[in-house]
């Protein structure tokens, strides 16, 4: 067999990954926008494939729709894991991880507009940062840095605000990004049964370099 014959399926497992990536950036496009029924068509259109390559990796637009989505979650959920990787305290964690989610809206502002238009629907996925911060809550309770009798209960408190914060951002593209996230932070870990000398202290600890998410 010759080099090239070997190489072969390599190449077309490779063109399948590109289209697979093409559709997926196309379908991430549509969603933040607010275009949930676009026709498949005009998604193959934007993605620069044919239609028939559609039905080679989705069976229908949810499905890409879902996988656009999924896909956002994971990549946000793997940057917070890698910029909290030295954080051993919970609760300094879950802070974290909630201030740089509200320093994302301005600075991923697509993936934040698809986080966004999945609404409430974010707070039961078991990808990205829901799942992180029931962890980290449960975790924070146990240690005694938390007071909370319903992790669910906390998460839905926790996960509302930071949408609130997300649209506020975007309504309001003049406000200050970080002192409002700040702000929001703090009323949330008050409501999770921090003092407001623990609140501070959290709010106001310097966050990991984000150069490389930068717009």
């Amino acid at each position: 067999m010759s080099d090239g014959q070997a190489q072969s399926p390599n190449r077309l497992e490779r063109r399948k990954q590109r289209t697979r990536a093409a559709l997926i950036r196309a379908a991430q496009t549509f969603i933040a926008d607010g275009r949930l029924n676009a026709p498949i068509l005009e998604i193959t259109q934007a993605a620069d494939i044919g239609l028939g390559s559609f039905y080679n990796h989705f069976d229908s637009r949810e499905e890409l729709f879902a996988a656009a989505v999924a896909e956002v979650l994971d990549s946000q959920g793997e940057l917070l894991d890698h910029l909290t990787a030295q954080i051993t305290d919970p609760a300094e964690r879950f802070a974290c991880r909630y201030r740089l989610c509200g320093r994302f809206f301005r600075r991923q502002p697509q993936e934040s507009r698809i986080m966004l238009s999945i609404g409430p629907t974010l707070l039961s996925s078991d990808r990205g940062l829901a799942p992180r911060a029931k962890r980290d809550i449960i975790a924070a309770a146990e240690a005694g840095r938390f007071t909370v009798d319903d992790p669910d209960v906390a998460l839905a408190v926790a996960g509302g605000a930071l949408l609130g914060l997300g649209q506020l951002l975007f309504a309001q593209p003049d406000r200050d990004d970080a002192q409002t996230t700040d702000d929001v932070a703090a009323h949330v870990l008050r409501t999770l049964g921090m003092t407001s000398r623990q609140v501070q202290a959290l709010v106001s600890r310097p966050l990991p370099d984000l150069p490389f998410i930068d717009p």
